[in-house]
């Protein structure tokens, strides 16, 4: 049996060796075939019509570019207002005009011994009669100047009281901001739709406050660094010592045109006001007995700084319009009940 099996081996791999030369032949002729028709293929390989139809429907056209809108105009213009300001209280007031094209009212109130009083305001009804004091915050109003809330979108008690000093009529929206000094509320800002239904610009209005309370900081920053000391010369003991006279400054006398004096006189009411709004029973005893200076000199120091910061030292020293009015609204007209203000 060995010897047939060794027999039929060689016939079995010629038989083998015939096959796989006749699959290579046929694989071969039709991997040529194939090529031939899909390289034919390809020339009808291209979109249709409907195809490019449906591309172009599906793609949207890039967004042409956009000049400003009326409401970046109108913030710009806003900044520009804002970065104008030479003092904080300049800052506050142009904060309220900036807020003007972006809501229909706005009002703003200082925070000062735990309460907020009303500053000033814009757009709200002129001949409303305004309610006297200051507002103590409520819950709401509180969790804002701790800075618990960033802000107040909703109408509510804190509104509500807010309002109460500026109108009758409630506005369908509502944001209140805090403006922060050194990490505490030093005031807030109250917008409000007026007729509207909505606020138009909220985001707006709220960078404005963000922006006034970074421009405060840097007010109080410029106010509190003091002039460098100027070098001294050195001296040489060979050299003889010259003398210099120093110059003799003539006072000019300055002319106030009356816009000027109007808003001079305005503010010296607004500050002499405070004065009286916060300390009502020191007033009251002065018009009394007299005095005023020594009972409220820190008050009416830092009240004759702002003022002299806003018009200037050589106004008031030639027109005493601040101590003219300090006069008439705290002391009855008797500048004898004034004391012995340095100023007077």
């Amino acid at each position: 049996m060995s010897d047939s099996g060794n027999v039929d081996q060689p016939q079995h791999q010629a038989l083998r060796t015939r096959l796989e030369a006749w699959v290579n032949q046929h694989n071969q002729t039709l991997l040529e075939e194939v090529m031939a028709t899909w390289q034919s293929a390809l020339g009808n390989f291209h979109p249709t019509e409907a195809l490019l139809a449906e591309l172009q429907e599906a793609c949207t056209a890039p967004a042409a570019f956009q000049a400003p809108g009326k409401s970046d105009q109108e913030l710009g213009t806003a900044l520009d207002l804002l970065e104008g300001a030479t003092s904080q209280s300049d800052l506050l007031k142009r904060l309220l005009d900036a807020m003007a094209p972006l809501a229909e009212r706005s009002a703003l109130f200082i925070l000062k011994q735990g309460l907020a009083s009303l500053y000033t305001h814009r757009g709200f009804e002129s001949a409303t009669a305004l309610k006297a004091g200051a507002v103590v915050p409520t819950p709401d109003l509180e969790a804002l100047i701790h800075g618990v809330t960033r802000s107040i979108r909703r109408k509510g008690d804190g509104y509500a009281a807010l309002l109460a000093s500026l109108s009758t009529f409630e506005a369908a929206d509502v944001a209140i901001f805090p403006i922060r000094h050194k990490k505490k509320s030093v005031a807030l800002v109250l917008v409000d739709s007026g007729l509207r239904q909505a606020l138009d610009h909220p985001e707006a209005a709220r960078a404005l406050v963000h922006t006034a309370s970074a421009l405060l900081a840097s007010l109080a920053a410029g106010r509190e660094e003091e002039p460098r000391a100027q070098p001294e010369p050195e001296s040489h003991p060979s050299a003889p010592t010259q003398v210099v006279p120093e110059p003799i400054e003539t006072a000019v006398p300055l002319e106030l045109d009356p816009r000027t004096r109007a808003a001079a006189e305005r503010l010296a009411r607004v500050l002499v006001g405070d004065v009286e709004l916060y300390f009502p029973a020191k007033v009251a005893q002065v018009r009394t007995q007299g005095n005023l200076y020594g009972l409220l000199r820190d008050e009416l120091e830092r009240s004759r700084a702002t003022f002299v910061e806003r018009f200037g030292e050589g106004v008031e020293v030639q027109h005493r319009i601040f101590t003219t009015t300090v006069i008439q609204q705290l002391c009855d007209g008797n500048a004898a009940k004034l004391g012995a203000a340095p100023w007077a």
